[in-house]
């Protein structure tokens, strides 16, 4: 696709304002499109909007296709009827600057409750059907999510590979009798399901009808405990009982001495090839109903995959091992066209990646805070790009700008105090800087680039440091919790970033 110069603002939707313990689809989530219209921006970029499981990362979903629940609006649920102004009142006082997962899944599975008991007593013939239409239409993947997600409940949130073989490897005379079992569940799953596509679908479409266009995010894996592993085992490097034989992961690099170790399951690419990776197709194909945009995150992936042993407890003995991504690409193309994508090809990045990325023709990204760690001929440097890239100041798995300017050695990265300051010294004479206003000196740089498309966290674009990361890549607690102040947006703000667009020619 052909991407025109503009620009945009990274804001995952959890990140929104409100006294729900969460951002969500509601008032928000428009407010803040407002906000983006206004500011001249062209695209609003998020994270996964998958349901969450264990570490509440957007990476680590319970299903490709599923939405994330605890983005569903009561606001909005009480506007449809499907309750009571009162239901959603007598709510736990949330923190309005962290998301308290725990606390809202437990009060917000409480409200969604309360909302299929509404749907029994609707007398909106027109929601009713609407119901049934998402039914009919998503069934390909909503029957297995919502069965999967009712037996994880009546299993006491046990993962997948836990449960009673039968269930476990998808004995189909057990499959009937808990279909039956906890049809009223499954039902309820289905609902809740269609109350986030409602939302979520409502909230795009005026977004793009204001200018905005969404870019979601494709992982390149999915979690082992998920509908997607369950259902499609075959499809995956797995031993008879259900655990990896091999997991992903990165080898050491900036953020981790001993890599990153992910472990999600890695795909038996023999094994999707024999049905023409009909599942990759019909994920692929989803997501651009559900986004304008994708990033495809870990794009590397798709030439080379590190295949971690099952039992390791680091990434450090991993091995690269081919993947057949032509092949998969080529598919693409023949299915859907010409795919509207953002390679993201971070990391270790061979010729075969690159050769993968531009035979396609998709942009790849440059990140401002990689740039000042080598001479002149470093990739992340503006002066270096070429015009189809996307630039970012920073990404979710970097630190704020704010935060990376103040950081210590050893603290998010491998960098040691040396290397900081010869970064920082670099970093100031490379921009003419102060380091006063170090932020925007970065949001200058990179929507001064040729690049056609210039990304800002919105951490950035409010000054926040280290307190706003979203993540650590090797860690495996404290993120994803990061909000923003409602009154933080203003007008100056905005207006300011609205200047910087038109004058880098950036505002469409």
């Amino acid at each position: 696709m052909n991407f025109p110069r503009a620009s945009g603002i990274l804001l995952h939707p959890t990140s929104l304002p409100g006294e729900f313990g969460i951002g969500d689809l509601g008032r928000e989530a428009y407010s803040f499109v407002n906000f983006l219209e206004e500011a001249g921006q062209a695209y609003w970029q998020i994270l996964p909007l998958g349901p969450t499981g264990y570490g509440d990362s957007p990476y680590q979903c319970f299903s490709a296709f599923a939405g994330n629940t605890l983005l569903i609006s009561p606001e909005l649920l009480v506007e449809d009827g499907f309750l009571t102004a009162d239901q959603i009142a007598d709510h736990p006082q949330f923190s309005n600057e962290r998301v308290d997962f725990a606390g809202v899944y437990e009060w917000k599975n409480k409200v969604l409750s309360l909302a299929f008991n509404g749907l029994q007593h609707l007398t909106s013939v027109d929601l009713r059907g609407k119901f049934e239409t998402f039914q009919r239409e998503n069934g390909w993947w909503l029957d297995d999510f919502a069965l999967y997600k009712a037996v994880k409940v009546s299993q006491d949130q046990k993962a997948w590979f836990d449960w009673p073989t039968p269930l476990k490897l998808r004995d189909k005379g057990a499959l009937t009798a808990v279909a039956e079992e906890l049809f009223e569940d499954v039902l309820a799953q289905k609902f809740y399901q269609f109350l986030f596509f409602r939302q979520w679908n409502l909230l795009k479409e005026y977004a793009n009808k204001h200018g905005v266009r969404i870019i979601g995010d494709i992982p390149i894996f999915v979690a082992l405990d998920s509908a997607d592993v369950w259902c499609n085992q075959d499809n995956f490097k797995l031993n008879p009982d259900g655990s990896p034989r091999v997991v992903a992961g990165v080898p050491p690099d900036y953020f981790s001495k001993t890599g990153q170790l992910w472990g999600n399951p890695i795909y038996d690419w023999d094994a999707m090839r024999k049905d023409n990776f009909h599942w990759w197709i019909a994920r692929v194909a989803f997501t651009l109903r559900t986004v304008d945009v994708v990033r495809i995150d870990h794009f590397r992936g798709f030439a080379a995959a590190w295949e971690v042993p099952g039992g390791d407890k680091t990434a450090e003995n991993g091995r690269w091992v081919d993947v057949p991504g032509k092949e998969l690409f080529d598919t693409f193309r023949h299915h859907l066209g010409q795919l509207p994508v953002i390679a993201e090809d971070l990391g270790v990045i061979t010729p075969d990646v690159e050769e993968l990325r531009d035979g396609y023709g998709f942009p790849g990204m440059k990140i401002l805070q990689f740039a000042f760690g080598g001479d002149a001929k470093n990739h992340d440097l503006p002066h270096n790009y070429i015009s189809n890239c996307v630039a970012y100041t920073g990404t979710h798995d970097n630190d704020t700008t704010i935060g990376w300017w103040l950081s210590q050695a050893g603290a998010g990265s491998t960098r040691d105090a040396a290397e900081i300051t010869r970064e920082h010294d670099y970093c100031l004479k490379y921009l003419d800087a102060d380091g006063t206003e170090i932020q925007w000196n970065f949001i200058r740089a990179v929507w001064a680039s040729v690049a056609h498309t210039a990304i800002a966290p919105l951490q950035d674009l409010l000054g926040i440091g280290t307190e706003g990361r979203m993540n650590l890549p090797a860690s495996e607690s404290g993120n994803w919790y990061w909000r923003f102040d409602k009154n933080s947006l203003t007008t100056e703000v905005g207006g300011r970033l609205k200047e910087l667009t038109e004058t880098y020619g950036r505002k469409l």
